[in-house]
């Protein structure tokens, strides 16, 4: 599989902020989201063919029981169950990070999945023309429902305005999910942009019973690699 990155930080985001973790990151994706914070998974891939027994040696490295594994999209890599199940021979707790749109038979802890709303569809990148298909293949709730009835999971959601929320609520209610499990996340690659955004978005968390989540490593360290 293509690894982009393998490094040892604190999950930034969700319902496990803050924990230490050994992040995988694949690369290659479905998807193009027009403000993707790791373009070097998706637009322009790039990375180091692994197998998995190697990944796993690598994350042993460091002293943590948590892995996050993230993209890209790594429920298209060919190995990604093979890398769950060593992983979870390991000893490690999974987080998988996923946009919701492939199914795999996976193991993890818990399942993140971030499904993408009409705010990450690329209408002005390279004339449009990831657009349709980004459209089309964004938003998969036979494969969320799914998901959510195999694995503990999480609906992360990215908001960039406010008008994004009654879109998140029909999500929820097509795939009826619980509301004490769903994450809204404001959408930013600078500290001063997440403020601003998580101000009024927290409102919106208290207003309608979600989880609010910062993204830690941002505010930490910026819109950096490996951190």
């Amino acid at each position: 599989m293509k690894i982009s990155e393998i490094f040892y930080s604190v999950q930034g985001e969700g319902m496990l902020a803050g924990t230490p973790s050994v992040f995988v990151r694949t690369s290659g994706c479905n998807l193009r989201c027009t403000w993707c914070d790791t373009p070097y998974t998706s637009w322009a891939p790039e990375g180091t063919t692994m197998g998995p027994a190697r990944v796993v040696e690598e994350v042993r490295r460091h002293p943590s029981a948590h892995v996050v594994v993230t993209g890209g999209e790594p429920m298209i890599q060919k190995e990604i169950v093979e890398l769950t199940h060593q992983l979870r021979d390991a000893g490690l707790r999974i987080t998988i990070e996923t946009a919701g749109t492939v199914l795999a038979p996976v193991l993890c802890d818990l399942m993140s999945i971030s499904p993408k709303l009409a705010n990450s569809t690329p209408a002005d990148r390279e004339e449009g023309r990831w657009a349709i298909a980004h459209q089309r293949l964004r938003w998969q709730p036979e494969v969320i429902r799914a998901l959510m009835a195999g694995y503990s999971y999480q609906l992360k959601f990215v908001i960039a305005a406010p008008e994004d929320i009654e879109e998140v609520e029909q999500m929820i209610d097509t795939v009826e999910a619980d509301r004490s499990r769903v994450v809204l996340m404001p959408e930013g690659t600078e500290a001063e942009t997440l403020m601003e955004r998580g101000r009024w978005l927290v409102e919106i968390c208290k207003e309608r019973g979600y989880r609010f989540s910062p993204r830690l490593h941002v505010m930490l360290w910026g819109n950096r690699r490996g951190v």
